[in-house]
C-alpha cells in the first residue's frame, strides 16, 4: 500500500479505527496520560527525547516533586535543575527547559502557547515536540513524527527511504480530526511496543492489514562503537567527597561536577570497575581510592551530593560505594 492509497478517505477511516480501538485497550498506564496539563506534558515529551521511557519514570516523578509547576522551575538555579536532571543525560534538554521557563514565566505569566506554531517559537522545542504538546494539552489537530512514527509509515508503505516532507505529510493526512491527541500516542505506541526496529511483532499489530512489510526487514548496519579505558580517583576524608567540576564550555555536560581522573600510572588496583556507555562510545573506568590528589577541585560533603549537578558516570560511582 503506497501513501497516496494509504491516505484514501475510506482506508485512512479503516486505519484510524483499527488503531485507536488497539490503544484503548492495550496502551501503557504512564504518569504524563493522565494530564492535560501543558507543563507535565511538556517535561515528559523533553524527557523522552532519545531516553528510554523506563530509565524516564522515576526522574519524572522526582523532577515534578522539585519543579511541580513552571514558575517553580523559572525561580530556581540552573545547577539545581542538572542536579535534578542528572543520570538522564543531554543536559542541553535541561538546560533549554529552565530558558523556556523563565520566557513563561516572565513574557506569558507561566501560561503556554496553546498551537504548535506558537510553542516552536520556544527554545528547544521542535516540530515534533510542539505537535505533541498543543495535540495532546490542547486538542490541536497536529501530527507528530517522531522515530517510531517514521518506522511505522515506512513500512506500512513498503518505503523505507520515505523522506522528510513525505513522512509528515502522511502523518498530517492520517490524523484523527476527532481524537488527535490519541491517534499520534497511538502511533507513538504501535512503534514502541509492536512495529520494534529489529523484531516487529507483526502478529499482534492492529494495522497489519495495510502494511507491505510485514516483517520483512532490511538488514542494518552493525553499529561501530569506540572502546576507552578511563580511571578516576575516589578522594575521601571526614565524610565529604572531593569533586571537580567540568568547565562551562564544555561541548558535553558542561559545569557538571565529577569524580577527578586518576594519575594515568597508578599501581594500587582499583576498587571497583565499570561500563559506561555515551553515545557512540563505551568506556571502561577504573575507580582507584586516593587519600590524597593534586588535582583542582572541592570537598562536598555527603548530605550535599544529591544537591549536587553530578555527572551519570559519578551519581553511578557514588551511588555504588552507598555516597548517594
Amino acid at each position: 500500500m503506497n501513501a497516496e492509497q494509504l491516505i484514501e478517505v475510506r482506508t485512512r477511516r479503516s486505519f484510524r479505527n483499527k488503531l485507536l480501538r488497539w490503544y484503548d485497550v492495550q496502551r501503557r498506564d504512564l504518569p504524563w496520560r493522565d494530564t492535560k496539563d501543558a507543563y507535565r506534558i511538556w517535561i515528559s515529551e523533553i524527557m523522552l527525547q532519545q531516553t528510554r521511557v523506563g530509565a524516564v519514570l522515576e526522574h519524572y516523578r522526582r523532577f515534578l516533586e522539585r519543579f511541580p509547576t513552571v514558575l517553580h522551575l523559572a525561580r530556581a538555579r540552573e545547577q539545581s535543575v542538572l542536579a535534578a536532571w542528572s543520570g538522564l543525560g543531554y543536559y542541553r534538554r535541561a538546560r533549554n527547559l529552565h530558558a523556556t521557563a523563565k520566557i513563561l514565566a516572565l513574557e506569558r505569566n507561566g501560561e503556554f502557547p496553546k498551537t504548535a506554531e506558537g510553542l516552536l517559537e520556544l527554545p528547544g522545542i521542535g516540530r515534533y515536540t510542539a505537535a505533541a504538546i498543543a495535540s495532546i494539552a490542547f486538542g490541536e489537530r497536529a501530527a507528530v513524527v517522531d522515530g517510531n512514527v517514521e518506522r511505522v509509515l515506512q513500512r506500512i508503505t513498503g518505503q523505507p527511504n520515505l523522506g522528510n516532507r513525505e513522512t509528515w505529510d502522511l502523518a498530517e493526512g492520517l490524523l484523527s480530526p476527532k481524537r488527535p491527541a490519541d491517534f499520534n500516542q497511538a502511533m507513538m505506541e504501535v512503534g514502541a511496543m509492536v512495529c520494534l526496529p529489529r523484531e516487529p511483532k507483526c502478529l499482534t499489530c492492529p494495522v497489519l492489514d495495510f502494511c507491505e512489510t510485514r516483517g520483512a526487514q532490511p538488514r542494518e548496519k552493525k553499529e561501530i562503537r569506540k572502546l576507552i579505558s578511563i580511571a578516576y580517583a575516589l578522594v575521601r576524608q571526614n565524610g565529604s567527597v572531593w569533586l571537580v567540576q567540568r568547565d562551562k564550555e564544555a561541548s558535553l555536560m558542561a559545569g557538571m561536577w565529577e569524580l577527578p581522573q586518576s594519575p594515568e600510572k597508578s599501581d594500587d588496583e582499583p576498587v571497583a570497575r565499570f561500563r559506561h556507555s555515551i553515545l557512540d562510545t563505551d568506556f571502561d573506568v577504573a575507580v582507584h581510592a586516593h587519600a590524597v590528589i593534586n588535582v583542582s577541585g572541592r570537598w562536598v560533603s555527603q548530605s550535599n551530593l544529591s544537591r549536587l549537578a553530578l555527572t551519570g558516570l559519578a551519581r553511578k560511582i557514588l551511588r555504588h560505594f552507598d555516597l548517594l
